[in-house]
């Protein structure tokens, strides 16, 4: 490789290193509790999404429309196994189910069912998993995992039935209860307006920090006689 201007090739070396040091804090773990950069930056942004996903209030307001609304559904599991231990969650929660020729039969009140489910989403978006493990002598994970499972049968077979209400409001349990708390759960929510000011640093970051690496590209390239220069226009005689 032939360095025709050196000044510029210089200048882009220069901050060739500087990014691959900055680089190699970002990848330290030096902030905090031995977190690296990315790490730090993941939790972060998963503790404002928590804050801003917390519809379960509203998806119990609009429950208490079927407090009076009969089910009768049956639903199929990949794996057959899983229906005697959701039976069991069913029964505590006062809904009668059996297992059937290996599918699970419900017949019961959607609202109140929808209830004890938002009730032990709610406790589990709320860190409060020991809830569940008391109510149903389970882990609480694996009980949202039965939910969740068994919520999905019930949607598909609710809308078999032409019961769209019913089943959009299994929906909405699913969506804005039962994953969020699932996924979120252990994690501690923030408000944006909190993390205002390091939000914003990290994108002023992430716009700065991506020019960096072009202009070390480009004074590089021009450095060694490497540049893009409009093409002449061929005048037609």
């Amino acid at each position: 490789m032939i360095v025709k201007n050196k000044m510029e090739f210089a200048k882009g070396a220069f901050l060739a290193a500087t990014f691959a040091g900055v680089l190699a804090l970002i990848f330290s773990p030096v902030f905090g509790d031995g977190r690296n950069g990315l790490v730090y930056a993941d939790d972060m942004f998963n503790k404002l999404s928590k804050g801003s996903s917390y519809f379960i209030p509203k998806v119990a307001k609009n429950n208490e429309r079927f407090a009076n609304t009969a089910i009768a559904v049956s639903v199929k599991f990949e794996k057959p196994e899983q229906i005697d231990g959701t039976v069991k969650l069913l029964a505590a929660s006062g809904i009668e189910a059996k297992n059937a020729n290996s599918e699970l039969q419900i017949n019961g009140n959607l609202g109140a069912l929808m209830a004890k489910i938002l009730q032990d989403s709610d406790d589990m978006y709320k860190n409060n998993g020991a809830a569940v493990v008391a109510r149903y002598g389970a882990d609480e994970k694996k009980v949202m995992e039965s939910w969740h499972t068994m919520l999905k049968g019930v949607d598909k077979s609710l809308k078999k039935q032409g019961k769209i209400e019913e089943a959009k409001l299994v929906s909405d349990v699913i969506k804005k209860a039962v994953e969020p708390a699932y996924n979120y759960y252990k994690v501690d929510a923030q408000n944006v307006v909190d993390k205002a000011g390091i939000m914003t640093g990290l994108l002023v970051f992430y716009v700065a920090y991506t020019m960096w690496w072009g202009f070390a590209i480009f004074y590089m390239f021009d450095g060694i006689g490497l540049t893009m220069k409009k093409a002449k226009v061929k005048k037609e005689v």
